[in-house]
């Protein structure tokens, strides 16, 4: 018996599971992952009491750039997210691109994030801290993961709604509490500090906010696109944008000139107000970062499964298993870059690595987003407009060049090899399909 669907017939069997709330739950889930559990202190130390400013500075920031994100979802629906808004506006070359880098980005936070889940871990299971115990709890976490997503969309996602609900809750208890013992004199919105200062504290910031990318992958999946990505996407960002804002208040008026010499700035906070807190919020962030890699895993293997189903990648990449209707081998194959890059990297080395080029692809998205809207091009129902045409795209290009305009040369580095290798590779595969449609004599 055949047991894998192929190419668009496979796109047709995926299920769509995910609503609204499904939707958005992914997208917070995957937004609110390791970052905001070693942020506040960082951008403490860069920016001292203003440091809130930089979050609400990436809220003005993020908010156009995900109005852009659903505008392009609710337009190309299919299962891709960038790759397909890429694809849809400017041709398979765009779209390629878009996808692999897009694809590089994820696998690489997935196993930064797998990598800090360790060292969290060790807090509570001492030998995760030797060498080999280190290996053998990456491999098990990674063997987790793919047997919540081997056996349906349905069962991926309940667990990703019961991870983001335990994550959540003891973060907006601490947000809401903390309020009112928060001392003000260590916060202010007033003292804007350089931009040699905020540059660098922005990049951080995206990278915190990062994620709606990945979350809008599997839309595929979703019911009703055109009508559950957009509030999905708005309802994820603005619940993402108070928790932020607050978390980064309240850490600052509790911890005052200790919060810049902690990296558990969010447990020793819970700390100050009870001690027993701080294990529950050191508890949080594993939960966090699991929930994090389960989104990452879920998502980012349909975008492997966009790429093999379109012939950009290997076929089997673009096949479902007839009973679960799930990428079965996108997602092992995901699993393993992930375990791999964990076994051999870091939290802060792999997440850098990531940084810029989602900027770019943030911009590419943008721009994909006023293309489509202006071609008026309409997949199902009536899709999400931008207001006032391509100003909200050009504003949010613009400032994403002005982030990466404070990148070093390093970063800048990377992501020019990186694009080169994903061109060479485009091309090389596209002159192999073609020389397999041309006819021997």
């Amino acid at each position: 018996m055949d047991t894998k669907l192929s190419g668009r017939a496979a796109e047709r069997q995926l299920v769509q599971a995910l609503g609204p709330f499904g939707l958005a739950a992914v997208i917070v889930n995957i937004i609110v992952g390791a970052g905001i559990f070693a942020m506040p202190s960082r951008l403490f130390e860069r920016l001292g009491p203003s440091a809130p400013l930089a979050f609400v500075l990436g809220a003005l920031a993020i908010i156009p750039i995900s109005m852009c994100f659903a505008a392009a979802g609710s337009r190309a629906a299919t299962t891709g997210g960038p790759y397909t808004y890429g694809r849809a506006a400017f041709g398979p070359l765009i779209g390629f691109v878009a996808g692999s880098l897009m694809w590089i980005c994820n696998v690489a936070s997935s196993g930064g994030v797998a990598a800090a889940l360790m060292d969290q871990l060790q807090a509570f299971i001492p030998v995760v801290g030797t060498e080999t115990g280190r290996r053998v709890a990456i491999v098990l976490v990674y063997v987790l993961l793919l047997a919540l997503n081997l056996f349906g969309v349905k069962l991926g996602s309940r667990a990703i709604n019961v991870l983001a609900g335990l994550k959540l809750t003891p973060l907006f208890v601490l947000a809401i509490i903390g309020m009112a013992f928060v001392d003000w004199s260590q916060v202010s919105f007033t003292r804007w500090p350089a931009w040699a200062a905020m540059g660098p504290a922005m990049i951080l910031v995206i990278f915190a906010y990062s994620g709606i990318e990945t979350a809008l992958i599997p839309s595929g999946e979703v019911q009703d696109p055109s009508r559950n990505v957009p509030r999905a996407t708005l309802i994820g960002t603005l619940l993402v944008v108070i928790l932020y804002v607050s978390l980064q208040i309240v850490t600052q008026g509790l911890l005052k000139a200790d919060l810049a010499g902690t990296r558990t700035p969010i447990a020793d906070a819970a700390g100050v107000l009870l001690p027993i807190a701080r294990t529950a919020l050191l508890l949080t962030a594993c939960v966090s970062m699991l929930g994090f890699l389960m989104g990452n895993l879920l998502a980012s293997s349909r975008l492997l499964f966009a790429l093999g189903r379109d012939g950009y990648l290997p076929k089997a990449l673009g096949s479902l298993d007839s009973r679960y209707h799930v990428p079965r081998t996108a997602l092992i194959l995901h699993a393993i870059g992930g375990t791999l890059l964990a076994l051999g990297g870091n939290f802060e080395s792999l997440a850098t690595m990531s940084g810029g080029a989602n900027c770019m692809v943030y911009a590419l998205v943008c721009a994909a987003a006023w293309k489509l809207q202006a071609s008026n091009v309409q997949e199902h129902g009536t899709p999400f407009r931008l207001p006032l045409g391509p100003v909200v795209p050009l504003i949010s290009i613009g400032i994403m060049a002005a982030i990466l305009l404070t990148l070093p040369l390093t970063e800048w580095k990377a992501i020019a090899t990186w694009l080169a290798a994903l061109i060479v590779l485009y091309f090389g595969l596209h002159m192999a399909r073609r020389s397999t449609r041309t006819p021997v004599n």
